[in-house]
């Protein structure tokens, strides 16, 4: 099975048990826009109905698994309706019953943070790093991260990646506990492949129920995350700050932040 849904850059590929669900937007850093974000979503909520998927991996095409959202192709389309979208991708990878690999080939940031760590194993090339730099344009984290980079690194690893929005090496991830491993280029696709064959092959009801345990303890705060983190974008998307990071960020200067 083979799929691409309305104007959504993603593919989604059934192979044997295995989903493999690939961001196709290669030129813009798999950016996501709102019809792909709302494809995934449907994707991730698809698999609870179908029997014969027992694992999705997801991943970007290209150098880079996700760069956050693609906030030029918009277009009409309201910030609400945005926020919301990319809240329902999130909780749809976390509520999927089967278990979910994210294949993180590459630059991760923004909601593409979100998307990759609520999967329930991640495993990185040594290329590869973390970013949530909202502050840097006057916004907040949003996509769960708030609780997502606390529940699996802790507070202190949280609070340098969100308020000082810098790199997080592959590594520096390993070490925190927000991934599980770190690989090269050449060993990644066996480590992924191998723990979906393993994962596909297994009990599908003892699984389901096990990722709904662990994550009814490590991701009890998402849906509140979700809605503090809506709450606190709609209030900064239109402030005189987020105005001057946009405008520094296009015209690849310091922001002068104000308030």
């Amino acid at each position: 099975m083979s799929e691409s849904t309305g104007s959504a850059k993603l593919t989604a590929t059934r192979d044997g048990r295995v989903l493999r669900v690939t961001l196709t937007n290669p030129e813009r850093l798999n950016a996501i826009d709102y019809a792909t974000m709302t494809a995934l979503g449907d994707v991730f909520s698809g698999a609870a109905d179908d029997p014969e998927v027992r694992v999705i991996v997801v991943t970007g095409e290209g150098k880079a698994f996700c760069t956050g959202a693609d906030l030029s192709a918009v277009g009409g389309i309201g910030p609400e309706e945005v926020m919301d979208c990319a809240s329902r991708m999130v909780t749809s990878v976390a509520q999927t019953p089967v278990p979910v690999i994210a294949r993180i080939n590459g630059p991760v940031a923004g909601v593409g943070v979100g998307l990759a760590l609520a999967a329930d194993l991640i495993y990185a090339a040594e290329s590869a790093y973390f970013l949530l730099s909202f502050t840097n344009i006057g916004l907040m984290p949003d996509g769960g991260t708030t609780a997502l980079v606390a529940a699996a690194a802790g507070r202190a690893v949280a609070n340098e990646m969100a308020l000082l929005g810098e790199r997080l090496p592959a590594t520096a991830a390993r070490d925190a506990g927000l991934i599980n491993a770190v690989l090269t280029d050449a060993e990644l696709d066996a480590r992924v492949d191998a723990a979906a064959e393993k994962l596909a092959h297994g009990p599908r009801r003892a699984l389901e129920l096990t990722k709904r345990a662990l994550n009814a303890t490590g991701l009890a705060s998402l849906e509140a995350a979700l809605a503090r983190e809506k709450a606190g974008q709609m209030e900064l998307l239109g402030s005189p700050d987020f105005f001057e990071g946009a405008s520094a960020m296009l015209q690849k200067r310091k922001a002068v932040f104000g308030q």
